[in-house]
């Protein structure tokens, strides 16, 4: 692998995070979700090493560190095999809104249970009408006395069933100019009204898919993440982290992908040497390295814009990374299974699932299309078609 630019400490972190996924891998991933369990024991360890609360203040049980730092478990973990998908979700965006935004009860109630593991938060904000388009959420909060009645449908929410409550992305009415704006709220598992219904997905992955149905569920006052004012600005708080997160997730992938297709290569005998010893083999795998690389550096730059606070700079790079990611990713797994020939569709060499695994990153947590767009006009200056 090539030195990536990253401090000494970090550097630590990677190698350290590599010999935890080391002793699981993708095995043990495979084994817990062919018995519809969950990485529990993964997720303890990580926990207790500091490794899922890396990002989160140290007056709270984290690290003090910041994205930079959570991408890297992220990355390494998936590069082992055993990814946590719920790191995007529970410390990444959740743990960053709350961290950011909340009040020093939600933060005392929430971080210092993400940073140790025993608390888990999911994140609500794609709607079955909405797609891409977050201005048109229609989940709706009104206020009834102190409470809020929040209402609406959410779909593809990942680890609903174990989490302990769902943060969830609404609209209220804005009392001076009576327009819709968002605010996040937090909607606890056991709350009235809350119902969640597994999606039937082909993907092969400890973490369920959920819709939720939210009918007039009733909240108090302390439910709103801090001040409603701040909606859009909690929003893309997470927004960010969310896409650099799934790069990280991307980038493991592809990296797992690839070093079990190297494995092979150098040692799969047609003729008188290893296939790698062909071009036709060699040069695939190392242009997918390649892509590799440049994906991580993208993904740390967007990282370090965005612990340094420059929240534009990050929005940009983060949407990169996350296209760079997701598209390196998905060439590596391609290259790899065809690499190993018709081995790379059977169930010994665990190749097969990424194909569908690897499409993910292309599609969520917004489409390649719809960053697409958003470098054409934020970054380009190109006018709108929509």
């Amino acid at each position: 692998m090539t030195a990536v630019i990253e401090s000494a400490e970090n550097k630590d972190l990677r190698a350290a995070v590599a010999a935890l996924g080391a002793r699981y891998g993708h095995d043990y991933f495979n084994t817990v979700t062919r018995e519809g369990r969950h990485t529990d024991e993964l997720w303890a360890e990580a926990a207790k090493l500091g490794y899922l609360g890396v990002n989160l203040p140290e007056e709270y049980g984290g690290g003090g560190g910041g994205i930079v730092e959570l991408s890297i478990v992220l990355e390494e973990l998936g590069a082992a095999g055993c990814p946590l998908l719920m790191m995007v979700v529970s410390p990444a965006i959740c743990g960053t809104v709350i961290a950011r935004f909340g009040t020093e009860e939600q933060k005392r109630r929430w971080l210092p249970g993400f940073a140790d593991g025993s608390k888990l938060m999911a994140f609500g904000i794609t709607e079955p009408d909405a797609g891409s388009n977050s201005h048109r959420i229609v989940t709706t909060a009104r206020r009834d006395g102190s409470d809020w009645l929040l209402t609406g449908r959410k779909v593809f929410i990942s680890g609903v069933d174990f989490a302990d409550a769902t943060l969830i992305v609404g609209r209220t009415e804005d009392a001076r100019t009576g327009r819709l704006k968002p605010c996040l709220f937090i909607v606890d598992r056991d709350t009235p009204g809350f119902r969640y219904n597994p999606i039937d997905m082909e993907l092969s992955a400890p973490e369920k898919q959920f819709e939720l149905v939210l009918d007039d569920v009733r909240l108090p006052a302390e439910a709103l993440v801090g001040d409603g004012d701040a909606g859009l600005l909690q929003l893309f708080a997470g927004l960010n982290p969310e896409r650099i997160m799934t790069a990280a997730f991307a980038l493991g992938m592809g990296r797992n992908a690839l070093g079990r297709a190297l494995d092979y290569a150098k040692t799969r005998t047609v003729w008188k040497d290893p296939i790698g010893a062909h071009q036709a083999i060699a040069h695939p795998l190392a242009q997918a390295h390649i892509e590799i690389e440049l994906a991580r550096l993208m993904t740390q730059k967007a990282a370090h814009l965005y612990d340094a606070g420059d929240d534009m700079g990050a929005g940009e790079a983060a949407n990169m990374a996350k296209y760079a990611a997701a598209e390196a990713a998905a060439r590596a797994v391609d290259q790899a299974v065809h690499t190993l020939g018709g081995n790379g569709l059977t169930r010994e060499y665990g190749l097969a699932k990424l194909i569908t695994a690897s499409r993910v990153a292309r599609i969520a947590p917004v489409s390649r299309e719809m960053i697409l767009n958003f470098v054409s006009h934020q970054s380009l200056g190109l006018p709108k078609s929509y």
